[in-house]
């Protein structure tokens, strides 16, 4: 569960909205209108103001990175900062490569060799390793074929199965539907509930 309460920041605002847990919110809007920085705001990435909490606390009782682990955050396009993809994870040797297609040597590669959706798939594979409560996920499969979106959808699913809430921002309209429960447009700096 995340409860959010009068966020703020930028032209965006106040902001109300609480996902259950294992529930699913579909965000779309016109590029420019606010998606992106909606997310990094919930994250504590960009300075804003809000109540925002988890069952597990509130956050601001809770170091940023501790939040960011809870609370994660994956955008359309990950930050990689060190050399070997295994230099990013906690425990390389735990993590299931073979649940996204990628090969068991996958965490010896070397991060400039990734394609751009071997990286987003690596990439949800960091964040589900913090064990989140909540994901926010940017255009998550943008760089994925048609193939690689299902499985990335299927694993998302599995994280609603286990009680994880879901943010999830898409252009795509068939994807909303797949995965949301509730569907929400970005206009305006305001979120307005779409009519299924």
């Amino acid at each position: 569960m995340i409860h959010i309460e009068s966020l703020k920041r930028l032209a965006l605002g106040p902001i109300d909205l609480e996902v259950a847990d294992g529930e699913c919110v579909a965000l779309t809007g016109a590029s420019g209108s606010g998606k992106s920085l909606l997310l990094r705001a919930i994250a504590d990435l960009d300075p804003n103001t809000a109540e925002v909490r988890t069952q597990s606390g509130d956050r601001s009782h809770t170091e940023a990175p501790e939040w960011r682990r809870k609370v994660a955050y994956l955008p359309a396009e990950s930050g990689w900062w060190a050399d070997k993809v295994n230099e990013h994870f906690m425990a390389p040797e735990k993590v299931d490569l073979t649940q996204f297609g990628l090969g068991d040597g996958a965490m010896d590669w070397e991060v400039a060799r990734l394609s751009s959706g071997e990286r987003q798939r690596l990439a949800f594979l960091r964040l589900l390793e913090h064990k989140p409560e909540v994901l926010l996920l940017d255009e998550p499969t943008a760089p994925l074929d048609a193939e690689n979106t299902l499985i990335f959808e299927t694993r998302v699913k599995q994280c609603l199965g286990e009680g994880v809430s879901v943010i999830i921002v898409t252009h795509d309209p068939a994807q909303a539907k797949r995965l949301a429960n509730r569907h929400f447009v970005l206009e305006n700096g305001q979120l307005t509930e779409a009519k299924p």
